[in-house]
Order: structure tokens, then sequence, then C-alpha cells
């Protein structure tokens, strides 16, 4: 007896005449990329910089914020901002909230290991012509902190695009949420979602450009 094969159809013509609809998700995918990047780097580096401080119960209060944030599920952390706080949240405040929160623990590590690896001698010329801590990390550490960090920004930068397709779990009328509209209208979940994930791949594809583009800038600044 021969086994059957399933093998899903591609609507093209679907894919092409649903794709305005889908773009008109683009600005929120791209905008709560782009809010929680900058957010989470705010709050990254202010967690890097803390964890130099020779404070005990400082450095515990950060190590355990980015161990619990690494190591809990987005869409579970999501969930409980959304619908478990006594407060309610909006749905695009639950997901900009989240995803800073969550970006912010993988860029602090980011941080710290970028900032670790600054050579010692830098701190000590800086101390030497009597620069404050403020000064030598504003001015010395954190720009070539930032060159080093940059190849792992760019990969934190695609996981929130990537990540957006989340809040279609809430409701944000993201792209992926757009594609699950019309999917279940025309009972062809298979074709936009292949367009979507298109789309998600190709603003990938740009972000690591740019990500490239910008260490060949610093690596000549050098």
């Amino acid at each position: 007896m021969l086994a059957v094969v399933y093998v899903p159809k591609i609507n093209v013509s679907l894919m092409i005449d649903s794709l305005p609809y889908i773009l008109q998700g683009l600005p929120y995918t791209i905008g709560i990329s782009v809010v929680t990047f900058i957010l989470g780097n705010i709050v990254g580096i202010v967690l890097a910089v803390l964890g130099l401080l020779p404070l005990k119960i400082v450095q515990g209060i950060i190590k355990f914020y980015l161990s619990f944030l690494r190591g809990v599920p987005g869409l579970v952390l999501l969930f409980l901002l959304y619908f478990g706080l006594p407060i309610q949240l909006s749905a695009l405040q639950a997901v900009i909230i989240c995803f800073t929160l969550t970006s912010s623990a993988f860029i602090g590590e980011i941080y710290r290991g970028a900032i670790l690896g600054v050579e010692d001698g830098q701190w000590d010329a800086a101390r030497s012509l009597g620069m404050s801590f403020t000064q030598v990390i504003g001015h010395i550490i954190m720009p070539q902190a930032f060159r080093l960090a940059l190849p792992a920004l760019g990969n934190v930068a695609m996981d929130l695009v990537k990540g957006t397709s989340l809040a279609a779990m809430i409701t944000v009328p993201e792209m992926f949420q757009k594609a699950k509209i019309i999917g279940g209208r025309e009972f062809d979940y298979m074709s936009l979602y292949i367009l979507v994930a298109i789309i998600y791949w190709l603003l990938c594809i740009g972000i690591s450009s740019g990500q490239k583009k910008l260490e060949k800038r610093f690596k000549l600044m050098a």
C-alpha cells in the first residue's frame, strides 16, 4: 500500500493580493523593534556600568535581573504583563515593556563582556589624566565597547524584529497578526505564513547589511 504524501499548495496569487494588507502591519513591526532596541540599549548599558561598581547588593540584584529575564520565555513574560498584572496595560504597552526587559538583559551581558574586553591600560591611562569614573566610561570605555559589541547587538536587533510576531498573541496588528486574519478568512495559512516569513527574512537581511557597514566604518576609524 502506497503512502499518501500531502504536499501543501502555495497560492501565489493570494500572496500578491494580500501583500498590501500585511504591509499595513509593517510600521508596528519596525516601530516596536526600534523603540525596544533603543530602550533595551539604555537599560543594558546602565546594567553593565552598575555591574562594575564594587557593591555586592547592586551586583546581586543585577545578576538576578539578568538571570530571570534571560531564562523566562518571551511569550510567558508577555502574558504575565498583559493578563497577570493588577493594572491593565494596553497590548502595545505590554509588548514594548516585555521586549525592552528581555532585550536589556541580553544587551547588558553583551556590553559587560565588551567592557571587559577593553584593555586595562585604557582605564589606567584615563585615571592618570585625572578623569572621573563617569568620564572614563563615557569618553574612553563605551566607544570601544560599542565597537566590540556591534556584531552581537546586530543579532539582538534581528531577534527583536522576529520576536514582534509574538505581539500577534495579544492582537497587536503587526504583520503576523495580519497574516493570521487573512489565512483564517481564506483557509490558507500556509501561503500567508510563507509570505510573512519572506518579509521578516528581508528585514533581517537589511539589518545584517547595516551592521556590516557599521563594522567597516568603525574598523576604519580605529
